[in-house]
């Protein structure tokens, strides 16, 4: 595998990873805006490939229509859960009566929506290239062109699930795994692209000084990062449950948002004192340690600590400020890209404990 072939690996993994994120960002800003059914069909946007910008564009009878085509599809969908045995979420599906709310027609969330689902098929393109590229480790390290693949197909499922979303109207559970699925591809293409052979990481001369030290270290930092994954998941739950306060009130009535939540938002704001203390204790574990020499492992635990502090700072500007609306997504991407980061050192550490 030629140089060049090895830095465009890099590069497309990485600008893979970038878009992914500005996904997740985007996706926020679809649901803060309440854009989910700005478009009610899927793949395309009230019939069209380019959302219509007037409603003399519309189809006739489009609400009527849409809400029709769901059920049909959502019928589908339902059967196949039953087959599968997830004859509770066939049965949410089908006798859900919000799914079968008519949406109307709204230029800005329709756009919204739009630039959401044109994100994702960018990445459906650089995870292509990332595949293709990564052909060139087959020989030397299969494991990476395989895992690659893995991702492509994710993303396959990705924007299938999200087309499920639509068809059921933002149901809940469903916007959690779409979510995580995300977040999986993330550490899919981090792995690779941290693994990569002569791409990323090289053998540093602190490798050989880790000594038994780093075995505490990554424990520690193992244990801060499942309770970040763990609090991005709570989030999720508790973005969930804001989504159906926020039907039920308004957005009039913000500031009562967080006093009609229930356990999922107490266990989610207690639980950040706990991320906090670990991922203080694993800061203060590495300050000790030879790879604090280390400028690259350095700048990304820094970067970590910084994004905790403040990831924890906007949720309680959140709870405390009557949730303002640009710190919901702002909030999701600080705890997603954290956990990113966390995931990255671990697998940069695990590699340097290897070598050492």
């Amino acid at each position: 595998m030629k140089t060049s072939h090895k830095s465009y690996f890099r590069t497309v993994g990485i600008a893979t990873i970038v878009a992914v994120y500005i996904l997740i960002a985007v996706g926020g800003l679809v649901r803060m805006a309440g854009a989910g059914m700005g478009c009610p069909d899927w793949p395309r946007c009230f019939g069209q490939w380019i959302p219509p910008t007037d409603n003399a564009q519309l189809p006739p009878n489009y609400a009527q229509k849409y809400v029709e085509e769901r059920q049909r599809k959502n019928e589908r969908i339902a059967k196949t859960l039953r087959y599968l045995g997830f004859e509770a979420v066939a049965e949410k599906i089908t006798k859900d009566k919000s799914i079968q709310e008519i949406t109307y027609f709204d230029v800005t969330k329709a756009w919204i929506e739009y630039v959401n689902r044109l994100v994702g098929v960018l990445i459906g393109f650089l995870i292509f290239l990332t595949f293709v590229f990564s052909l060139g480790y087959r020989k030397t390290s299969p494991k990476i062109p395989t895992l690659a693949f893995l991702a492509f197909v994710l993303v396959g499922i990705e924007g299938w699930l999200g087309s499920v979303v639509v068809s059921t109207n933002l149901l809940p559970n469903l916007i959690t795994l779409h979510m995580g699925l995300a977040v999986l591809i993330v550490f899919i293409l981090t792995y690779i692209i941290a693994e990569a052979p002569k791409v990323s990481n090289p053998k540093r001369e602190t490798d050989s000084l880790l000594g038994q030290e780093a075995t505490t270290l990554l424990w520690s930092l193992r244990i801060a990062f499942f309770l970040t994954l763990m609090q991005v998941l709570l989030g999720t739950q508790v973005r969930e449950a804001i989504d159906i306060v926020s039907k039920q009130i308004g957005e009039a009535g913000r500031g009562l948002w967080v006093g009609k939540l229930g356990l999922e938002f107490y266990v989610h704001r207690s639980f950040s004192w706990l991320l906090l203390g670990a991922n203080g204790y694993f800061f203060y574990l590495y300050r000790k340690n030879v790879l604090w020499q280390d400028f690259t492992f350095r700048k990304f635990t820094l970067f970590a600590l910084i994004l905790c502090l403040v990831e924890m700072g906007m949720g309680v500007a959140l709870a405390y400020a009557d949730m303002p609306y640009y710190l919901q997504p702002l909030h999701l991407l600080a705890g997603v890209v954290l956990v990113g980061v966390q995931y990255l050192l671990v697998v940069w550490l695990k590699g340097l404990k290897r070598d050492g």
